[in-house]
């Protein structure tokens, strides 16, 4: 009875997981098509609703007119290019609305069945904490753009705001795996336990120079592979390694080198280890983050190859590359979070 009731609750998890990735595609629509500072304010509550008469429209293309992006960038929208755009950064608002709708009810309904446990009520704090700062974030990094001066949001608050929905998402898997995977298809195996933590560290930096790389449009900076811009070392380094885009573009690829190599010997270290654990899953989970790390690469290589194609306002083959490559980099680090819980830190 306990496991059927933990299974419920963590397939209600996976569920929400889900949408944290259908959110994610959405946001990095949003981020492509130029449309994250189309809603100027935020309003928790009736910002779930559009603008429903031609007047309201107006006022909230009017705000939009105030802001640099408009003035420098997009002064030749008409009424019908910014309903485009606010329709793809309200349906993101929306949609997670939506997510924060389906925890709730999950919550309410699973907690009056019964089916929490006390070891349950932290890990459900800890989500709940999350989830309310990720939508704070979010509207931090929409407010650092809608300003006279600057076109687009902070590529640091954009990369904080990616971070943070991938702690959530992460923190969720897990809750949700340790409810599915039984004890006895777990490995004894605190080496892997800390190479992993490692490894899922090296790929959270990463991620954050990924989102630098889409806060800064730095793929245009450097079209070309193996060399960037004809240079193997670019001469920009001793400008920031933050800000500037092809420094931003050479230290992500730099990650990349030598992400496939510390998975790789990852790969070998879980190997040795599934064989002293012949009862657990490790033997196939382990296949995937050098499966899925190696697909991230190839389409970062391509997807900077293709730069040049680069439309903004529409969706085309180095947009749809982008997303894909984002939504593969969200994938690998899902499959380090669940070979994570897989190899226990001790016998217990």
């Amino acid at each position: 009875m306990e496991y059927r009731k933990n299974r419920a609750v963590a397939w209600w998890l996976i569920a929400g997981v889900l949408m944290i990735i259908v959110e994610f595609i959405m946001g990095g629509v949003t981020r492509l098509t130029g449309s994250g500072l189309s809603i100027t304010e935020w309003k928790p509550i009736m910002g779930a609703l559009p603008p429903l008469n031609e007047d309201d429209w107006n006022k909230a293309f009017d705000s939009y007119k105030q802001i640099a992006q408009y003035k420098y960038l997009n002064s030749h929208f008409t009424l019908h290019d910014f309903k485009f755009i606010f329709f793809w950064e309200w349906s993101h608002r929306l949609w997670a609305r939506s997510l924060g709708v389906v925890f709730a009810i999950g919550f309410i309904y699973f907690y009056v069945k019964k089916y929490f446990d006390k070891k349950m009520v932290q890990p459900f704090i800890i989500l709940f904490l999350l989830g309310g700062l990720q939508g704070y974030i979010g509207w931090r990094m929409v407010s650092s753009g809608l300003n006279d001066t600057d076109m687009y949001v902070k590529h640091t608050w954009l990369a904080t705001h990616f971070l943070s929905a991938l702690t959530l998402m992460g923190y969720t898997l897990w809750f949700a795996v340790s409810l599915l995977v039984p004890a006895e298809k777990r490995a004894v195996a605190p080496g892997l336990f800390k190479s992993t933590i490692a490894v899922i560290a090296l790929l959270a930096l990463q991620l954050a120079y990924g989102a630098f790389m889409a806060g800064l449009h730095a793929g245009k900076s450097a079209p070309t592979w193996p060399t960037v811009n004809g240079m193997w070392v670019p001469d920009t380094l001793h400008h920031s390694l933050v800000s500037n885009p092809i420094n931003v573009q050479f230290i992500h690829r730099c990650l990349a080198y030598v992400l496939i190599i510390v998975i790789g010997y990852w790969f070998v270290q879980a190997g040795k280890t599934a064989k002293q654990n012949p009862g657990s899953i490790l033997a196939q989970a382990r296949w995937w983050p050098m499966v899925l790390v190696l697909a991230q690469v190839t389409l970062g290589i391509v997807t900077v190859l293709c730069a040049p194609l680069i439309t903004f306002a529409k969706f085309g083959i180095y947009e749809t590359l982008a997303e894909t490559h984002q939504l593969v980099g969200m994938f690998l680090l899902m499959s380090l979070v669940v070979n994570l819980y897989i190899a226990k830190p001790g016998k217990a």
